[in-house]
């Protein structure tokens, strides 16, 4: 039987493989958490990399979309389970990298990239599905893929504001360290300092970082404007404690509305378009469901911000 100080070993080290409690989704820390940490701690012992995973992930998402091409609910269900299985590589492949110390800008990016591969396949075939089986569609064949092509740069939206956000407010709970909050300024002048020639891959991957942060600094004025504030009182980086709680409690309850952004609320209303023979319905939750909310935690973060500005301006802080 194992010891205290074991059981004690090993609670604290799948602990310091999560993110932060703020910011994890009840779902996650119930099932993909755990299933994710045994992964991680199977491709440490034999020693896969995050990025090996991620990739692995990738394959394992596609064939779910292939999977939900069919109109039959037990091929559907493998699907499924193959995207359940693909998220908990996802979950693995963080938690590996928390555990390895094995950070990388490259990993992250190709980590958001897994997760657009697997809905572009699923995109794919509910599109190839719904104009082979819904008289609706057969008639308007154009249409589906009119509104998948919508559905997809608001999922795309959607979940870059939602990581944007849970990046900012993992700065302040965790500091630099334990946050991967980029700047587009470093980002360009990085990518100005580097040769098409000798580092050709990692500026091209630069390249389309840079703008996808920037698009994301576009979103959110109110926080650049607030960033710019702190870097010139502090610009060493001190930020004071009672700066960084105030933050978090004003953030913390904006970080649900980033959780149901993200996977599992996602996979749910999928599942259920699923199981009720209407694919098409995922693509009304995330056009309108979604993006409600994303506006509305917009607006909420973007008030806070200001608010947080007008407060260091008056020497609050």
């Amino acid at each position: 039987m194992e010891s205290e100080q074991q059981t004690q070993t090993k609670a604290s080290s799948y602990r310091d493989s999560l993110k932060s409690m703020d910011t994890e989704e009840h779902i996650d820390l119930a099932f993909y958490r755990p299933i994710g940490y045994a992964w991680a701690c199977l491709a440490r012992k034999i020693g896969v990399t995050p990025n090996a995973i991620t990739i692995a992930s990738i394959f394992l998402g596609i064939g779910a979309g292939v999977a939900f091409y069919f109109n039959d609910l037990w091929v559907n269900i493998i699907g499924m389970l193959l995207l359940i299985w693909a998220n908990s590589f996802d979950s693995a492949d963080g938690q590996l990298a928390r555990m390895t110390k094995q950070y990388s800008r490259i990993g992250r990016i190709l980590d958001g990239v897994s997760g657009d591969l697997w809905f572009a396949a699923i995109y794919i075939a509910i599109c190839l599905r719904e104009n082979a089986t819904s008289p609706f569609f057969m008639e308007r064949p154009w249409l589906i893929w009119v509104i998948a092509v919508i559905t997809g740069l608001c999922h795309a939206k959607q979940a870059a504001m939602a990581d944007y956000y849970r990046q900012f407010h993992l700065y302040f709970l965790k500091g630099e360290a334990g946050s991967e909050l980029d700047s587009s300024a470093q980002l360009k002048e990085k990518y100005a300092s580097m040769s098409w020639g000798k580092d050709f891959f990692a500026k091209l991957v630069l390249f389309f970082y840079t703008n996808y942060t920037v698009n994301q600094e576009q979103w959110t004025p109110a926080m650049q404007a607030l960033r710019a504030e702190l870097r010139r009182r502090y610009p060493d980086g001190n930020i004071p404690q009672s700066f960084r709680d105030a933050f978090r409690s004003l953030s913390l309850p904006l970080m649900k509305y980033t959780n149901i952004l993200s996977f599992n609320w996602r996979t749910i209303a999928l599942f259920c378009a699923l199981f009720a023979r209407m694919p098409w319905l995922y693509f009304a939750f995330e056009l309108v469901v979604l993006n409600i909310l994303l506006i509305y935690m917009a607006l909420r973060h973007e008030k806070i911000c200001r608010r947080l500005t007008a407060e260091l301006k008056d020497g609050k802080f």
